[in-house]
């Protein structure tokens, strides 16, 4: 708290991400998550199963977007400080941890599969593809994945954003796979509102990626 503390009495500044070291940064690919869980889980015959799995989606990113952004632009404590040091704290780590969990998304797979809801399976199984693909993609910001049996955080020697772990190789792959899942989507349905949707995670998606070429 004395952190917090110590930067409400400090006058407000807007987050410079350019000045940010590498080690200060962290970022997350939740539009690609977002496509490619509603691509792989989504169901055309049962609309809601698109909900539950875009949900499914983001949950795994929710946490870190409210701390940061709480951090960031109510509490004006910059950037460097949120990303280098109150990301690796302890208390957003052991929240991480939760919504990060294989074991709490598998729990949650096994149930919706036991009650045959369609819904909670495409829920859980995009949870879970999102894990994956962070398990898979992150470095020195990976979480503990094996909560609460183990603290075990694997470090892959790859990433999606640090181009000191191949990201220059990898997010572009990350982009395609992306785009493709956008695709799939936008040939699936064709509601405007969901293909309006589609256009949007995928020019988002495209901003995330110049920005970790540019900037990381």
């Amino acid at each position: 708290m004395g952190i917090v503390w110590k930067h409400l009495l400090e006058a407000p500044r807007a987050p410079d991400w350019r000045a940010l070291p590498r080690q200060g940064k962290r970022v997350m690919n939740t539009p690609a998550h977002l496509l490619l869980g509603v691509a792989v889980c989504a169901r055309r015959d049962l609309p809601r199963t698109g909900t539950m799995a875009a949900l499914g989606s983001l949950i795994p990113d929710l946490s870190l977007c409210f701390l940061a952004g709480i951090s960031l632009f109510v509490l004006r404590i910059p950037p460097e400080t949120v990303f280098a040091e109150l990301y690796f704290s302890p208390a957003w780590q052991a929240v991480f941890a939760v919504d990060n969990s294989f074991l709490v998304w598998g729990l949650i797979l096994l149930v919706g599969a036991a009650w045959r809801s369609a819904a909670a399976v495409a829920f859980s199984a995009a949870g879970l593809l999102h894990l994956a693909a962070d398990f898979l993609l992150h470095n020195d910001d990976a979480r503990r994945h094996f909560w609460p049996v183990s603290t075990w955080i694997f470090e892959s020697p790859l990433s999606y954003w640090d181009s000191a772990h191949h990201a220059a190789v990898v997010a572009p792959i990350a982009f395609a796979v992306a785009l493709i899942a956008g695709i799939v989507l936008w040939r699936r349905w064709d509601r405007w509102s969901v293909r309006f949707g589609v256009v949007i995670a995928c020019a988002l998606e495209a901003w995330v990626m110049r920005q970790w070429l540019v900037f990381f």
